[in-house]
């Protein structure tokens, strides 16, 4: 093997090695579902499986949307995106879900909040 293709395949085999221990790092997205009341778990893990087929749950997770009416939206549009896997029926616990963890992001970050 020539100098150039072994160094070549020294790093492919490198970047495979650092990407699996940073696959099994245990970091993990989302939330974690026993900390979940259990009427909501269901509908939680229906989020994140569906959610995730097109993008990271940190996206509607740390999105900055606080109403219902446009979360509605976006999960009909949502929907409409082919592979989303998003069926008419999905979209009631997922929003049911947003709407819990909006409510809960919203005191968690009024009990941080620091008044004057």
């Amino acid at each position: 093997m020539r100098p150039k293709n072994l160094r070549a395949g020294v790093l492919l085999c490198l970047a495979l090695v650092l990407g699996s221990l940073f696959a099994c790092s245990g970091r993990k997205e989302g939330v974690e579902v026993a900390s979940l009341p259990v009427d909501v778990r269901s509908d939680y893990e229906l989020f994140a499986v569906r959610c995730s087929k097109c993008h990271s749950l940190a996206r509607p997770l740390e999105a900055s949307i606080d109403d219902d009416a446009f979360w509605k939206e976006y999960v009909e549009r949502m929907r409409r995106q082919p592979g989303s896997g998003i069926s008419p029926a999905d979209e009631i616990p997922i929003l049911r879900f947003l709407h819990y963890y909006t409510l809960e992001k919203k005191g968690r970050q009024s009990r941080t909040e620091v008044t004057p």
